[in-house]
Formats: structure tokens, sequence, C-alpha cells
């Protein structure tokens, strides 16, 4: 599976991006705390260069708390500082602020030595759609300034928003990669919504998400669909969670896309529990 998806407006986005990063001192890269690694842009090194970086793992509600600590400790490993957030509900955002303060002070410490007035941080935010970037914006903000909605693509321009007296924000569109060369990056940004679902087959999605499961949280997969043993073959599986959940068809017949639609539903609602896709130890990162 080889993904083609780079609209005109991604491109655009990414060309602003490169032109808009001398004018601030911090980007701010946002992940979804369940993949860190699939929903980073790997174009964000070669347009970010040396700017400083804070990474925020987003909707970490969502995501297996055990795994998200080691995450932080993987990137403080590789020098790089990283906080979990959750900015739906408005978690460690007062964390964002002093952290970006940190990272800063050595420059700030030398404007201020060249006589220069103290001003607010100047940062970018970055990630690929639908990782949380205007709902951040807005609770940073305490108020409904950028456009915000559970579609990938939503914020299509760019625009600064001022945080109190401490931060002034530069949103940017979401930038998607041009293809995803690794097909199991595609199932995860699909699973957790990242990209449309029109886009893949929901019974490949599905099936790739209960084989994740199987293999790294199987119990929570049993306790939600009250399997005694985990069959051998996927269609038992379906067929199991099909007549469970009532997707049927005329005589009977397990309906698999509507099955599919109901696993893929019940791991971004986190009725199969809280669920990490990306671990520190499978990354090729060093």
């Amino acid at each position: 599976m080889t993904i083609q998806w780079f609209p005109g407006h991604m491109a655009k986005a990414r060309r602003e991006v490169s032109e808009k990063l001398k004018l601030v001192d911090i980007v701010f890269e946002l992940v979804d705390a369940r993949i860190p690694v699939s929903s980073a842009n790997p174009m964000l090194d070669e347009i970010v260069q040396q700017k400083p970086r804070l990474i925020l793992l987003n909707k970490a509600d969502m995501a297996d708390s055990n795994r998200t600590k080691q995450w932080i400790q993987f990137y403080a490993d590789n020098g790089q500082k990283a906080l979990a957030i959750n900015s739906q509900a408005g978690s460690g955002m007062d964390s964002i602020v002093k952290a970006a303060q940190e990272l800063l002070k050595s420059k700030f410490d030398r404007m201020k030595s060249r006589g220069m007035k103290p001003r607010a941080i100047r940062a970018m935010i970055i990630g690929i759609p639908n990782v949380g970037k205007s709902t951040l914006i807005n609770r940073l903000a305490n108020k409904n300034i950028a456009k915000t909605g559970n579609t990938p693509g939503v914020t299509k321009s760019q625009q600064w928003i001022k945080v109190g007296k401490q931060l002034e924000l530069l949103d940017t569109p979401g930038i998607l990669w041009p293809k995803f060369e690794d097909e199991i990056v595609g199932y995860k940004l699909a699973l957790t919504g990242a990209i449309k679902d029109t886009i893949l087959n929901l019974q490949d999605i599905a099936v790739f998400g209960i084989r994740f499961l199987e293999e790294h949280y199987p119990n929570q997969l049993k306790e939600r669909y009250q399997f005694e043993h985990l069959p051998d073959e996927i269609v038992e599986v379906f067929n199991h969670i099909g007549k469970l959940r009532g997707c049927l068809m005329a005589r009977g017949e397990i309906d698999y896309d509507k099955t599919a639609e109901t696993i893929i539903r019940d791991l971004r609602s986190l009725k199969i529990g809280r669920i990490t896709f990306d671990f520190p130890d499978q990354t090729d990162q060093s």
C-alpha cells in the first residue's frame, strides 16, 4: 500500500512554513501520543533544521500512559524536550510556556544583555492534519479563535494568535508527506483518524487493528468482545464480533464492512481502552 496524497494546499503550507520560520523562536511539533512516530512529519527535520523544537504528545488521555512515559524518556535521551498534553481537556497547558522558556533561556538572556526589551515568545505550531492544533490554540488562548473540526484539513491558512503576554502562536495548516513508504504507518494513521476513511479499505484497517491488539493488548481485546480465547483465523474474530455487535445482513450473515466500522470506532473512542501503536523500542531513531 503506497498512498499518494499531497494536495496543493499542503505543498503551499510547506513553502509558507519555510518562509515564516525566521519569524519564530521555537517550533511546537504536535504529534498524536498514540502514534508519536507515525504522526510526526518526516519533512520537519529538513524544514525546521536547527530551530529549537518542543514536542507535544497530544491526546495523551487516549494513549497507554506507561508508553507515553517511555516516549518522553526516549526523547530526553535523544536531547529533545517532550510533554504529554490533552488539548481537549486542557491538561498540560501550563507546562508548554514553561518548557518553551527553558528551551529559549539562553537566547533571551543574550537579547537582554544587548539591551533589548523583553517580548513574548514567538512559536510556530506544526502537525499533520487532525492532530489537534486548532483545539490546542483555542485552549491556550482561552477562546475559539482557530477553526476546529474532526475532519483532517480544517485549517487552511496561517494566522498569529496572542496567548497572554508570554506567547504568540503562528498556526499553520497540517502538513502531510507526499506518500507513506511504510504501509504500517498508513494503517496507524487511519486507525487514529489522521487520514480520511475513504482513502483506505476499512476491513484492511480493522484487520491491522485486531492483529495489533492480539499481539500487544490481548486482554483488552478479549474483555471488550467477550472472547474466552482469541481465534487464529481473522474471519473467526470478525464473525464473533459481528454476531456480538449485531452487524448482520439478511439471513443472519455477518456484515464485515459494518463489523470493521465497529472495531475502528471502538478503537477511536477508548472502548477498548487506552492504546499506543508506536513503541520507542521499535523506532529506528537514534
